[in-house]
């Protein structure tokens, strides 16, 4: 099995911080290398079991589909809109974009 290298350092981790345009004190930036490093080193662990003849196991519970039939029904506008601020003939009126 390759090794690979550890993501968490400091610069991955001001890299993420900037895509999720975040500030991260240095503290906060040593804290998550370390807690991403935590992580993916568990993850590397649970890769060394032999899972060989396994069967993937998508859901803990043996559930088929669970969701209610989709039906359409009749709404009652006004109890949809109740909360709505501004409204215009049974429609949400918004600010105008552009």
């Amino acid at each position: 099995m390759k090794r690979r290298r550890m993501p968490g350092t400091l610069g991955e981790i001001e890299h993420l911080a900037w895509l999720a345009r975040i500030e991260l004190t240095k503290r906060e930036k040593a804290m998550f290398a370390r807690q991403i490093s935590d992580v993916i080193a568990y993850f590397e662990k649970i890769d060394e079991v032999d899972t060989q003849g396994i069967e993937p196991t998508y859901h803990v519970l043996d559930l088929a589909n669970v969701l209610r039939t989709d039906e359409p029904k009749r709404t009652d506008v006004e109890l949809v809109l109740r909360n709505v601020p501004e409204r215009k003939d049974g429609f949400v009126k918004a600010p105008r974009m552009g």
